[in-house]
């Protein structure tokens, strides 16, 4: 593999705190704070003048749906969409068919991905067998099939006796819990939040109680076994309040926000757009700036984008009854930098943490820094280029997203994994 020297850079390395125009190299995969002259001749070069060098992303939440689903979505088609989007390593929830519960499934994504991925891609498995909320996965096989943490995301175990013997599974193997928080009892046949909105629609609400019950559940839980759990798609503002008094209270508990969720309300649901509709739903202008708030003070600890494919004809059905879930691989960088950076003022810096080294720290994986010696994973991205996203024209297999048609600013222009061009295709 030829040496890497990315010139003229603003490199910037939250977990170093560097933020400064120069230089970036990498040999034999790693960073390296400097090449040898030979090394130097021989190396690739990148003229970055103009644009940033950052840690690849790291997405913690994200669906890629084989085996069993690939007429949405396949370990291929979702890595492409994750390195166009910037991202090096992510993490894929259990939710395929047969589900991520046994060592065998397990496997045969983790042959997938040596076979056909361009990034980094991370299993996790099943906290019940079957995601039915039963009985519990062989968490402790999960983990020697190489696992990074459990959990039943899309179905939340309502059971807390189940929950409380699975945490404390899950904290001897040294394994994250990481859950989808919903009371489904109070939430059937729910497709929006409820409020305002879901009235003038005419719509089931999903009330922001439902999630703030089992946020709730989760830091009592936590505080009682001393395990690790982390919440998965925040989007209610007392959640937000209800983590913050945990943390401050030493809980050992962490949460994500994703993209939509800090950018979009559920007044965007008006024309019954099937490419708003997800779950956790789109909520209001205040659950919304909660949600920045909680980020910028540290109670959210990362962004998450929940990449979630869907099938054209899945989507195309009366709102009660398309599924939820939206694509974001492709589209999180340019809303992140939208909403946190140009409209609610955090520094760049700040904005690239919450999607490399803190979510990288969330599940203690080795990923989101250029330290030297570090894996050579890097994002190069123009912070104020617009571009109009054609979801028909991008990388993932499907094209559910509601940025479809948007003129967005900042762009990818180059994702490098372990010190090899993954994106633009043509150079790899």
């Amino acid at each position: 593999m030829p040496a890497l020297w990315i010139r003229n850079a603003r490199v910037i390395d939250p977990a170093s705190r560097r933020d400064s125009v120069g230089d970036l190299f990498s040999l034999d995969g790693k960073i390296v704070p400097r090449l040898s002259a030979a090394d130097r001749r021989r190396a690739r070069k990148i003229d970055a003048r103009g644009l940033v060098a950052a840690p690849g992303l790291v997405d913690i939440h994200v669906h890629f749906r084989e085996p069993g689903q690939t007429q949405k979505e396949t370990i291929a088609t979702g890595s492409r969409a994750a390195a166009a989007g910037g991202f090096t390593t992510v993490v894929c929830m259990p939710n395929t068919a047969p589900a991520a519960d046994n060592a065998g499934t397990i496997q045969f994504i983790l042959d997938a991905v040596r076979r056909d991925s361009l990034v980094k891609v991370l299993p996790t498995g099943c906290i019940t067998i079957g995601m039915k909320g039963e009985n519990l996965a062989p968490i402790g096989s999960l983990k020697r099939a190489g696992v990074v943490a459990i959990t039943d995301d899309g179905d939340c175990v309502q059971s807390n006796e189940l929950m409380r013997r699975a945490i404390e599974y899950a904290k001897m193997f040294g394994l994250p819990v990481m859950d989808h928080c919903q009371d489904q009892s109070m939430t059937e046949g729910a497709v929006m939040n409820e409020g305002n909105v879901s009235i003038r629609l005419g719509l089931r609400g999903w009330p922001n109680a439902a999630e703030d019950l089992i946020v709730s559940r989760n830091v009592i839980l936590s505080r009682y076994t001393g395990a690790h759990i982390h919440m998965q798609h925040i989007s209610s503002a007392l959640s937000v309040e209800i983590v913050r008094r945990a943390k401050a209270d030493g809980v050992c508990v962490t949460a994500e926000a994703t993209p939509h969720h800090i950018a979009l309300t559920d007044e965007a649901l008006a024309t019954y757009d099937t490419n708003f509709k997800m779950n956790p739903p789109l909520r209001t202008e205040a659950d919304r700036r909660a949600l920045i708030v909680g980020l910028r003070d540290g109670t959210l600890d990362c962004i998450s984008t929940d990449h979630a494919p869907h099938t054209d004809y899945e989507k195309d059905k009366e709102f009660d009854y398309a599924p939820n879930g939206i694509i974001g691989l492709e589209t999180a960088l340019a809303v992140v930098l939208e909403v946190l950076v140009r409209q609610s003022r955090f520094p760049l810096r700040k904005a690239l943490d919450l999607m490399t080294r803190k979510p990288a720290g969330v599940l203690g994986l080795p990923a989101g820094t250029l330290a030297s010696g570090a894996p050579a994973d890097i994002c190069i991205f123009d912070p104020d280029e617009a571009w109009t996203y054609d979801a028909k024209k991008g990388y993932s297999k499907s094209s559910n997203s509601p940025w479809n048609g948007r003129t967005l600013r900042g762009r990818v222009k180059t994702t490098i994994v372990d010190g090899r061009i993954v994106f633009p295709l043509a150079a790899s």
